[in-house]
C-alpha cells in the first residue's frame, strides 16, 4: 500500500511539473498568437492580453510587403534538400556502419559521434565560408543545404541503431533470393526503419527551418536570405518604428509549418527516439 501511494505521489510530482513546463513552452506561443491579431494601439497599450478587434491585416502586410513569399520559398527549398540529402547520406552510412566489415569501421561510427559534441557556429562556421568561396558556391542557397547535411551526425547514430537491432539472417535471405545490397537496403532495412528515417526527416527539417549562422554568413543577396534572417531584418528595419503585429504575425507564419510537421509525425517522431535510443 505504501509503495502504491508513493508511485502516485511521484506519478503526481511528474505531472505538475511537466504541466508547468508545457505552460512555459505554450505562453509565448500563445502571446504571439493573440499579438498578431492586434493592431499596434492594442498592444502598447497592454489593456488585455485577447484581441477586441481580430487585425489580420497583419498577416496581408507582412506577405506582401516584407518579401516573406520569398524568404518562405527559400527556407523550404533547402529543407526539402537537407531533409532529402540528410536521409540518403544517414541511411547509407549506418547500413555500411552497421551490415558491412571494413578496416576501422568502429572508428568511423566514433568519428559520427563525436561530431554530435562539435557546435556548427564556434569552430567550422569560419573554414566552412573560406571554403564556399574558393569552391565559388557563397551567396547561394546550396552551402546552407550542404553543411546542414553534414551537421548532424546524430541522424546516423539514430539510423545505425534501428539497422543494429534488425537481425541479419534478413540480409542473408534476401542474398539468397538474388538481392545486392542496395536491394537489401531498400526493400529490407528503410522499411522496417520507417519510425527511424520519419525521426531523421523532421530533424532534419526543423534543423534546415530554424537554421540561422549559416544562413546569415552565406548569404548577402537579400532576395535569397532564409526565413529566420527574414525575421531578423525585419526586427532591424523596424527598429525605431516597430510594427509589432506585423512582427508578431510573421512569427506566426513562421511557426505554423513547425507546428503542423509536429502534428503528423509526432508519433513516429517519439517512437523513434525512445526506441532507437535503446536498440542496440
Amino acid at each position: 500500500m505504501g509503495v502504491k501511494k508513493s508511485r502516485a505521489l511521484s506519478n503526481t510530482v511528474v505531472y505538475i511539473i511537466m504541466t508547468i513546463m508545457a505552460l512555459i513552452i505554450i505562453c509565448p506561443v500563445f502571446y504571439a498568437l493573440c499579438g498578431s491579431l492586434k493592431t499596434n494601439l492594442q498592444l502598447m497599450s497592454g489593456e488585455s492580453l485577447l484581441p477586441t478587434t481580430w487585425e489580420f491585416q497583419n498577416f496581408i502586410e507582412v506577405w506582401k510587403k516584407a518579401n516573406f513569399a520569398q524568404y518562405t520559398f527559400n527556407s523550404l527549398f533547402i529543407c526539402f534538400f537537407s531533409t532529402l540529402g540528410a536521409v540518403l547520406l544517414s541511411s547509407l552510412t549506418a547500413f555500411c556502419i552497421e551490415r558491412c566489415d571494413f578496416p576501422g569501421r568502429k572508428f568511423v561510427k566514433n568519428l559520427y559521434l563525436m561530431t554530435m559534441f562539435i557546435a556548427l557556429g564556434a569552430v567550422t562556421l569560419r573554414p566552412l565560408y573560406t571554403l564556399a568561396v574558393n569552391v565559388g558556391i557563397q551567396n547561394s542557397l546550396w552551402p546552407i543545404i550542404l553543411i546542414t547535411i553534414g551537421a548532424q551526425g546524430s541522424n546516423v547514430f539514430l539510423v545505425s541503431k534501428f539497422i543494429a537491432g534488425l537481425p541479419k539472417e534478413l540480409d542473408e535471405a534476401a542474398i539468397i533470393d538474388g538481392c545486392g545490397p542496395f536491394r537489401i537496403l531498400t526493400s529490407i532495412i528503410i522499411p522496417m526503419c520507417k519510425p527511424g528515417i520519419v525521426t531523421v526527416c523532421m530533424i532534419s527539417a526543423m534543423a534546415a527551418w530554424n537554421e540561422y549562422p549559416v544562413a546569415l554568413v552565406m548569404v548577402t543577396d537579400p532576395t535569397k536570405a532564409t526565413l529566420p534572417v527574414g525575421l531578423a531584418n525585419l526586427y532591424e528595419i523596424q527598429r525605431y518604428a516597430t510594427d509589432w503585429g506585423a512582427l508578431f504575425a510573421a512569427l506566426v507564419l513562421a511557426l505554423i509549418p513547425t507546428v503542423i510537421l509536429f502534428i503528423v509525425g509526432q508519433k513516429q517522431l517519439v517512437q523513434g527516439l525512445s526506441v532507437g535510443g535503446v536498440k542496440g
